[in-house]
């Protein structure tokens, strides 16, 4: 049974990934993967699992989390639905394989792969110029590549692959909102395909007793997932309210901390 702090902790962390989901297009791992990291350790999780069963917890959530943001953002026109179904098959394939990968590699391995990742996608956040394509991504082989590439990324740091996402469709002349909102309905993919793969490959360490199914921790998911669905509809809002350089210096923040957040929890 959960003690009442890690419950209220739970609902918390999932009103913020919510939130964050909807405002910026990302699956939300970014924030819980170093959260329940921090988390898990206090509950005692051995070291040498702590972040595989924080990447498949984080997967699984993100299903929800992204289902309740790309409603809210189709609905104000936001999602482009061709790139989504373009990219969709590389994403699967690419996620699936790549959760292999993590779930055979070190936690020293996975944790400075995540900070790296999140720290650059930060830095080219706060860029004041962004290069661009000079054409739109519209041929299906580009798309697939960009998937599957979206997809491999995102499986071994469990996001939902806004962070990049959205960076790539801006580069290909993608309005920001619109990446954002098309990033939000790419993570669903992402995230089925990811937790299929966690469970899989993590199969062994399922345990009834402890609510574990691989590498997702079930009650996490539960809390986390009702309250991101219901908080994320707010965070659209907000985004399609601030102005575009607001919203890429607030995303690079965010990747920032979260970045060292991850280094510290684990080094």
């Amino acid at each position: 049974m959960l003690d009442i702090e890690w419950i209220l902790t739970f609902l918390l962390l999932g009103s913020l990934v919510g939130f964050m989901a909807g405002l910026f297009g990302i699956g939300g791992g970014g924030i819980m993967v170093p959260v329940l990291t921090s988390i898990f350790l206090l509950q005692g999780v051995p070291l040498e699992k702590v972040i595989h069963l924080a990447l498949g917890t984080s997967m699984a959530s993100i299903i929800f989390t992204s289902i309740s943001s790309f409603r809210a953002h189709h609905a104000k026109n936001a999602v482009l639905w061709h790139i989504v179904r373009g990219m969709s098959i590389g994403i699967l394939l690419g996620t699936f394989l790549s959760t292999y990968v993590a779930t055979v590699a070190n936690t020293l391995f996975l944790a400075i792969f995540f900070s790296i990742f999140m720290a650059y996608a930060s830095f080219q956040m706060f860029r004041n110029k962004t290069k661009t394509s000079k054409e739109t991504i519209s041929k299906s082989k580009d798309l697939f590549i960009a998937g599957n590439v979206i997809g491999s990324v995102s499986a071994l740091v469990s996001i939902g692959g806004g962070s990049v996402t959205i960076p790539f469709l801006v580069w290909k002349n993608i309005d920001l909102k619109k990446a954002i909102g098309t990033s939000a309905a790419i993570g669903l993919p992402i995230s089925i395909a990811g937790t299929l793969g966690y469970i899989i490959n993590g199969w062994a360490n399922t345990s009834m007793e402890s609510y574990t199914i691989g590498y997702v921790y079930l009650p996490a998911v539960v809390l986390i997932s009702v309250m991101s669905f219901i908080v994320a509809p707010y965070g659209v809002k907000m985004a399609h309210h601030l102005p575009i350089g607001i919203l890429k210096k607030l995303f690079g923040v965010l990747l920032l901390i979260l970045s060292v957040k991850m280094l510290i929890s684990v080094i």
